[in-house]
């Protein structure tokens, strides 16, 4: 009994010594070995083997940068202690094993594992070294459950020099992403030079002025700033260098057949129509597109060939997203390669226009990527999918053979808040908050264990919109990194959102020394609205990520002055009122805050039925998101929304007993570069049994266009206790807006009765 005590507590001892072991992605094995290494400055890298000593320079140049010292390096065998590299080939690309104990640390493997292992060495390092610092030793069997690791910057919408693209791909490394997908070209301007056509950079790569406004707001609003920017050819080869050298490939992206404005203003040949067009200045979808005359797909074969000579991985991303057909419709050229190639529709001559570019880049060696709209009209034989719309494109694209990464936006675009809006800088909007990253599962279950070896892996998109500096591309881009990292990394079954959040905090000690701009939204407090339908009441709950940190709050009616005073149970919301916390550590300091206001009404925390669900994307809460009192926020945060596109929404309030009824508001959004447009029509029924119905009025299109998106139904209603609010879309998107021919959504945050 004594012993199975002294096994039992050693186990978990050594349990706690691998949770608190700061390694992220978290390895597949690590077991502590109860001693130390001493790392000092002298500590000499001894290798027998020089093809791994790139992997050793990239090493001490993150020291360099970090610490401010490299370690000498030896061919000849040192004295212990030492860390010593070993090369082999019995090893699977990418896995590696560490050995430590007090006087040795062994790192084995290829060339990338090699690399990995020095990474994993590198975090395991503290904040700061002085003169020496006792590492716990581990012995280390790793490797990654995905070969596809991507992060993806946006830098046609706001530019960033190569040094920030640079501190981008260290930043990726440490985290052991091995795909940076560099998206170059867009409506915004064109970022690489292309010898062969100058004007694509010196006229493509400069617009007259931005959108400084947000594009949900009712006014654009611009500045007059002639703004651009693009990369040399020789600035292209030193990145994809420095990338090489961190073992990290870049992905281009050349925007094709849509996005293509920048091009367009450098040659309106490029077009349809051959006008003269402008670099555009804000946000969203625009007609003006590649045209499919052969002149055309002969300019893009020469940007390729150029963009292939200084890229030399395996895929090469046209986009192939958004791609208006308007234009197409309205083009004899078009409409006689429709006819000439046997073509059903437009967007079969889209699956024709990447089709014929998959020849190209085939001819070349070369593997072809685009977003999921390239399954439109039909999937190119070996395309990859990159699927950013839901998971739903890359089910299909396995189901027909092919590879997808997935990066759905519900999950994977960084360019989403990340806390509470009014604590974040602007955003396009959305809510992804880390823990949700963190939740992410790249195999869909729909597919077949055989079906989900074609998932290549996961990427994280950062779009940059509403981004103007790099403090801005960091503070977007961590800590939601290090989540992504493990979901690409960690096998499936070894991921545990608590111990990553434990070796998270160290990793915010380094981002604070090493000036590194990041979110500290992990700090916020959570509100979650517990519904009590039974009483015809809701309660706030509180909560936050750690449970060392202490929650305080005060309930703010009008003209009141409450204190602060700890939370200790959900808090009962009766009246319009807003609740203001903050989440304090043990010596008082402020590390979050959150502020919630409610406004309360007759169907606040009401008996709620949808007919239809909401798209699992933008269904945070449950149906009585629309009966808890809160009001969506502009720019919308979709945590306090829900979106429907697929079917109309159609809500069934229970008031709980009869009443009388004045007006009923509805909280809807505009947000057209987002697709999400005003319903078409609000109509309203009403019921004593929830049975039978009777129309009690409703709203048309054109009261709904002036009454903006706040929708006011004004009428006196006796007698009443179900009423039920039905919302039409307006179906598909018209011509000229963003998302143009796809199914509109419908966004809905409150329904408020009085």
């Amino acid at each position: 009994m004594k012993t199975f005590f002294t096994l039992f507590l050693v186990s978990i001892l050594i349990s706690a010594q691998n949770q608190n072991l700061p390694i992220i992605p978290n390895p597949v094995d690590a077991k502590y070995q109860n001693q130390n290494f001493s790392l000092t400055p002298k500590t000499p890298i001894y290798t027998r083997h020089s093809n791994v000593l790139s992997e050793i320079l990239c090493f001490n140049h993150f020291l360099q940068s970090y610490y401010g010292f490299k370690l000498p390096v030896t061919k000849n065998v040192p004295e212990v202690p030492n860390i010593e590299i070993i090369f082999s080939n019995d090893f699977k690309a990418e896995a590696y094993q560490m050995e430590m104990n007090s006087q040795s640390i062994k790192i084995k493997g290829q060339k990338s594992g090699i690399f990995y292992g020095l990474i994993s060495l590198l975090q395991m390092l503290p904040t700061e070294i002085k003169e020496t610092h006792p590492i716990p030793c581990y012995n280390i069997n790793d490797y990654p459950r995905f070969k596809w690791r991507g992060m993806h910057l946006d830098v046609s919408r706001h530019f960033f020099p190569k040094e920030n693209i640079f501190r981008y791909l260290d930043i990726l490394a440490y985290y052991k992403m091995n795909t940076f997908h560099w998206h170059l070209t867009d409506d915004q301007g064109w970022r690489i030079e292309i010898k062969k056509h100058p004007l694509l950079t010196s006229k493509g790569g400069w617009r007259n002025g931005t959108l400084i406004s947000h594009a949900s707001s009712p006014t654009e609003l611009y500045d007059s700033i002639y703004y651009g920017g693009f990369y040399t050819q020789e600035e292209v080869k030193e990145v994809v260098a420095y990338a090489k050298a961190r073992h990290i490939t870049v992905v281009p992206e050349i925007e094709m057949p849509g996005h293509a404005v920048a091009a367009i203003h450098a040659y309106p040949y490029l077009s349809c129509h051959g006008k003269e067009v402008s670099v555009i200045q804000k946000w969203g979808v625009f007609d003006d597109v590649f045209c499919t005359k052969d002149t055309v797909f002969s300019f893009l074969e020469d940007v390729l060939t150029e963009v292939m000579d200084l890229f030399p991985s395996e895929y090469i991303h046209v986009g192939g997203d958004e791609c208006p057909k308007i234009n197409w419709k309205n083009c004899p050229v078009c409409q006689e390669r429709i006819k000439s190639e046997n073509l059903k529709n437009e967007f079969e001559l889209q699956s024709y226009f990447i089709k014929r570019i998959e020849v190209f880049l085939s001819k070349h060696n070369r593997k072809l990527i685009g977003w999921d709209e390239i399954l439109e009209g039909g999937l190119a034989p070996n395309a990859a999918v990159m699927s950013w719309q839901g998971i739903e494109g890359g089910i299909a694209a396995t189901k027909h053979g092919n590879n997808a990464v997935m990066t759905p936006g519900s999950h994977c675009y960084f360019d989403h808040y990340q806390g509470d809006p009014s604590n974040e800088p602007l955003a396009i909007g959305g809510f992804t908050p880390l823990s949700k990253v963190y939740s992410y599962e790249p195999i869909p279950e729909a597919l077949t264990a055989e079906e989900g070896t074609l998932i290549l892996g996961a990427q994280a998109n950062l779009w940059t919109e509403y981004i103007e500096t790099w403090k801005h591309v960091e503070y977007m881009l961590l800590p939601r990194l290090c989540a992504l990292s493990e979901v690409a990394w960690s096998p499936k079954g070894q991921k545990e959102y608590e111990s990553f959040l434990i070796r998270l905090k160290d990793h915010f000690q380094k981002f604070d020394k090493r000036d590194i701009h990041y979110a500290k939204s992990i700090y916020e407090i959570n509100t979650e609205i517990i519904n009590d339908t039974i009483n015809h009441q809701i309660l706030l709950k509180l909560n936050q990520a750690y449970p060392e940190n202490k929650i305080y709050y005060k309930s703010e009616f009008e003209n009141s002055k409450e204190t602060f005073i700890p939370y200790t149970r959900p808090i009962l919301i009766h009246k319009n009122q807003t609740i203001k916390a903050e989440t304090r550590d043990d010596k008082g300091n402020v590390l979050g805050k959150a502020e919630q206001s409610f406004f309360v009404s007759k169907s606040t925390g009401a008996k709620i039925q949808l007919k239809h669900q909401p798209a699992k994307s933008y269904s945070h809460g449950s149906p009585h998101t629309l009966t808890d009192g809160i009001l969506g926020h502009i720019p919308w945060n979709s945590k306090e929304w829900l979106g429907f596109q697929s079917h109309p929404l159609i809500a069934t309030i229970d008031l709980g007993t009869t009443q009388n009824i004045e007006k009923i508001i509805a909280h809807t959004l505009k947000a057209e570069a987002s697709w999400i447009h005003l319903p078409s029509k609000m109509k309203i029924d009403v019921s004593m049994d929830g049975k039978k119905f009777k129309k009690a009025g409703e709203l048309s299109a054109s009261d709904i266009t002036k009454s903006g998106r706040i929708l006011e139904f004004n009428k006196s209603i006796k007698n009443v206790r179900y009423v039920r609010i039905s919302f039409d879309s307006i179906g598909k998107i018209p011509a000229g807006k963003s998302g143009a021919g796809h199914n509109a959504w419908v966004f809905v945050s409150e329904i408020q009765i009085f």
